[in-house]
């Protein structure tokens, strides 16, 4: 900890923004889900609200990326956290004066979500220019540990929070990250990166996507994420609330399964400090195979909460574990003058379908069964790892760094 990543101070002010920044959208993903069943009672408005985080994320993640690669990194970031800090907490106002309609939520949800598609490729492209390119893994695992500590203790505040004062307590606490999140980036001196050269926002977008292209295990392992977000998560986060609501005693124990998955997740950002993987990708997705279908069965089965905190723990691990190595090989294999283009391109295959699958859970849940849906997320997860696993390239990708290599390497 003397060394590497943490002894630069540019890194430690991004760890401690984003850590912080992390406990509020932890509290917040609990809070924002029971306000609204609070509000409504309805799974359908819950999908609404979420989907309109989900949608201008989707449709500004481009562009995003494309004025991440342009202009200061950190300068996008500190706009991002001042305007989803300004939609917060007009929803906690909101929430808290009791004068809250669904109707509301979805347009600063929406706000939110559209400040977040820049806050992320700029995020992306940022932590490399705070550390030395051998360090990247050990700063996302350290990034990982940060925010699933957060994990851990963000829930159970929110299921206090939630029980006690309200669900808006939670959003206005969220609101308040964001500014201690702004307040550390303002303070930070990082290297200079080289800017994309300006050629129309067009031009700068075709040239990411020729970049995404290119490489094979990139777009297929996108194109994996983006089912899973849709068809195995995005059931999850809805129909999961509901379920605790009914079968389980309520927020308290959502939050004790958010807790127990932030627990794991701290234990897969730790291993990550440990273990670099000879086959980053063909790692990540098996530890994903064997991780993340537990929680959705046992869940459609209404489960004792008891199993479902060990499956959540599992969850978590191998969650954390596959987020911090799939971008240390992005940072390592995509040149840092188009990274954000390129993660923006990721991240929009990742959550393009993402919309549909978190409106369209609710209804499907009322019209099929929750379980009979949360079973049949679960084994579309299993079929979609197994498939991306089957592509030569996912498969035998390598960890030595490639970003001069030819843009199909392995």
């Amino acid at each position: 900890m003397r060394g590497g990543a943490w002894g630069q101070r540019s890194f430690r002010l991004f760890f401690f923004g984003q850590g912080i920044s992390a406990v509020g959208d932890r509290i917040v993903s609990v809070a924002l889900a029971f306000a609204v069943l609070d509000l409504t009672g309805s799974v359908k408005d819950l999908g609404v609200v979420l989907a309109a985080q989900t949608v201008p994320l989707v449709l500004f993640l481009l562009m995003g990326g494309v004025w991440s690669d342009r202009v200061s990194r950190r300068a996008v970031m500190l706009a991002s956290d001042v305007v989803r800090a300004g939609a917060q907490g007009a929803s906690a106002l909101l929430l808290v004066t009791g004068s809250a309609h669904v109707w509301q939520l979805v347009v600063l949800q929406a706000i939110y979500g559209m400040a977040e598609a820049f806050f992320s490729p700029a995020a992306q492209g940022l932590l490399p220019q705070t550390v030395d390119a051998a360090d990247l893994q050990q700063a996302n695992a350290l990034i990982a540990v940060s925010s699933n500590f957060a994990q851990i203790g963000g829930p159970a505040v929110a299921g206090v929070l939630v029980a006690t004062l309200g669900a808006g307590w939670g959003l206005a606490i969220d609101a308040a990250s964001f500014l201690v999140s702004a307040a550390s980036l303002s303070m930070m001196h990082v290297k200079a990166a080289v800017p994309a050269a300006r050629t129309g926002a067009l031009s700068e977008l075709r040239a990411g996507w020729r970049a995404f292209r290119s490489r094979t295990w990139l777009w297929v392992s996108a194109l994996e994420f983006m089912g899973a977000n849709a068809l195995a998560f995005s059931p999850y986060l809805v129909l999961g609330p509901e379920v605790a609501r009914v079968s389980l005693g309520g927020p308290a124990a959502w939050a004790a399964i958010s807790t127990a998955s932030g627990i794991g997740a701290v234990l897969g950002g730790i291993f990550g400090l440990r273990w670099r993987p000879r086959y980053p990708l063909r790692t990540m997705f098996i530890t994903s195979l064997i991780g993340t279908s537990p929680i959705l069965i046992l869940l459609a089965a209404a489960a004792p909460l008891q199993a479902l905190l060990l499956a959540s723990l599992l969850s978590g691990m191998t969650i954390s574990f596959f987020n911090l190595i799939w971008f240390t090989v992005l940072q390592q294999r995509i040149p840092g003058e188009e990274l954000s283009r390129v993660s923006s391109w990721d991240s929009l295959g990742s959550y393009a379908a993402s919309p549909i699958g978190l409106a369209a859970a609710g209804p499907i849940g009322i019209a099929l069964g929750i379980s009979t849906t949360l079973y049949a997320a679960a084994a579309l997860g299993v079929l979609g790892t197994a498939a991306v696993l089957a592509v030569p390239s996912v498969r035998n990708l390598t960890d030595e760094p490639a970003a001069v290599l030819d843009s199909d390497s392995g």
